[in-house]
């Protein structure tokens, strides 16, 4: 007899609860060995008082299991509390997201009958660092942060699962063009890592580009693995453009612990009304039984809920009179799913996973290099709050200084607007700007306590220094972008 599996389970907010019933009603139906471990996280808990919005019970569940089904949960737009799954993914270390996007046509109508693309997120790093702040009364930033380590796992995560699950060809998408240090080394790595698997089928596309494709000719893609930004925007689509992004679940991959979930949010409007569909949630339990290795019992659910669909039997959101034969609330369209464990559609491919436990991805990290290099200061980018459109008069004072660092160039969002400022130039500036010093032109290498001297010039010159950031090269190659112009 099998022994059950724990795993933690996150009801969530908004429709969650109804979707993660119904799911759990098929999972014991068609006999998955899983116990599970029943944890609050998301508003509730932020409400009472936990800033995480996740309880130390829910952590030591979740460290105990290393297994997460959860549930949407309700993150607040513009304010309120960081987003749970964020904090969940970071703490945990689940780097990679991983969604499936396949059409369903002709019993959810697509455009794309064809299409069966997975989008392989980065999980961590990037905009979704979180690191934000408001310098000036009208200027706020983003950091958008990067490790070579970051980028190599899951461009590493990307190839193993093409392998593991029979896919050919693989496709990174980044903005290369313009960030060239950030998304440069994201496609840097890709051609890196591309090198180590000469079986596959590899490309890179502008991610404005690939996107257009993905939207027009998804049959054209297998497997995309992008930075974490593009990744969450473009997964969206594609689900979207299968017919319904709420039939796409995902799974959260780390060294040790996997959390899984529907794609979609927890929809407060329809809350408690018996109609939200299950299928994104059930689909994430589907990945969930694989990584457990229960993949017969995967396969099971899952040719049950291909045969519910092509059966016409469909919840509300994608019942169509002219492709649907009946329209089902959540727990109708469980008790659907449950009636057909055991068939196997006729109209859509029967799935079968590979069973045994896969120790591949374990060994991603052991592969992952970690870079040394010579490394010299060279100057530094001394961010100041000036309200003025008088440039020259700026920059008079800012020359006038007579510090040990020469003052190179001057940005105002990015674009040179000293030396040789046009007067005649049409762009508004802001009062946020970039000074740039250095000891000569040429990258020479300075020092700290000189750094430190200029910065403190400029205090004592009532400049309101906000920020620096040093300026380095490594192995004598450039460690910052220059400005538009410079």
């Amino acid at each position: 007899m099998t022994n059950n599996v724990p795993i933690t389970v996150a009801r969530g907010d908004g429709i969650g609860p109804e979707i993660m019933d119904a799911t759990l009603r098929i999972l014991e139906a068609a006999g998955a060995h899983i116990e599970p471990e029943f944890i609050d996280v998301g508003e509730k808990v932020y409400l009472d008082g936990n800033t995480t919005g996740v309880s130390t019970q829910a952590w030591q569940s979740i460290k105990r299991t290393k297994v997460l089904l959860k549930a949407p949960i309700t993150t607040p737009q513009g304010g309120g509390f960081k987003s749970v799954n964020v904090t969940m993914r970071k703490t945990l270390g689940l780097y990679a997201n991983v969604r499936p996007c396949r059409a369903y046509h002709p019993f959810v109508f697509s455009h794309f009958p064809d299409m069966d693309v997975v989008i392989v997120r980065e999980n961590e790093e990037g905009l979704y660092a979180g690191i934000e702040h408001k310098q000036t009364a009208n200027s706020c930033q983003t950091l958008k942060l990067f490790t070579h380590q970051g980028c190599e796992r899951i461009i590493r995560y990307a190839f193993e699962y093409a392998k593991k699950f029979n896919r050919r060809k693989i496709t990174c998408m980044s903005k290369d063009n313009i960030m060239k240090m950030t998304d440069g080394m994201f496609h840097k790595i890709f051609k890196q890592v591309a090198e180590e698997y000469p079986g596959f089928h590899t490309e890179h596309l502008i991610v404005d580009i690939g996107s257009a494709l993905l939207a027009t000719r998804p049959e054209r893609f297998d497997v995309v693995v992008t930075p974490n930004l593009y990744g969450d925007i473009i997964s969206d689509v594609t689900a979207q453009i299968t017919g319904s992004v709420g039939l796409a679940g995902s799974a959260n991959i780390g060294r040790t612990t996997a959390m899984f979930e529907a794609i979609h949010g927890s929809a407060p409007d329809i809350a408690g009304k018996n109609i939200a569909n299950p299928s994104g949630l059930l689909n994430g339990a589907v990945q969930l039984l694989i990584h457990i290795d229960q993949s017969d019992v995967a396969a099971k659910v899952e040719n049950a809920w291909l045969k519910t669909i092509e059966d016409g039997m469909h919840t509300a959101d994608i019942f169509s009179e002219q492709r649907s034969i009946r329209k089902l609330s959540t727990k109708e369209f469980a008790d659907a799913v449950i009636e057909r464990l055991g068939e196997k559609p006729t109209q859509f491919h029967a799935v079968s996973f590979q069973s045994g436990v896969d120790t591949t991805f374990k060994s991603i990290h052991d592969k992952v290099a970690t870079l040394t290099t010579k490394k010299e200061i060279v100057g530094a980018d001394i961010f100041i709050d000036a309200l003025t459109d008088d440039v020259n008069a700026l920059c008079s004072k800012l020359s006038e200084l007579n510090g040990p660092l020469k003052l190179i160039a001057v940005t105002n969002r990015g674009l040179k607007v000293w030396p040789n400022h046009s007067e005649a130039a049409e762009f508004f500036l802001s009062d946020h700007w970039c000074c740039r010093f250095q000891a000569t032109d040429d990258f020479a290498p300075t020092t700290q306590e000189k750094v430190l001297e200029q910065i403190t010039l400029m205090y004592q010159a009532a400049f309101d220094v906000i920020k620096i950031e040093n300026l380095y090269t490594f192995d004598g190659e450039r460690g910052f972008s220059l400005a538009q112009g410079q």
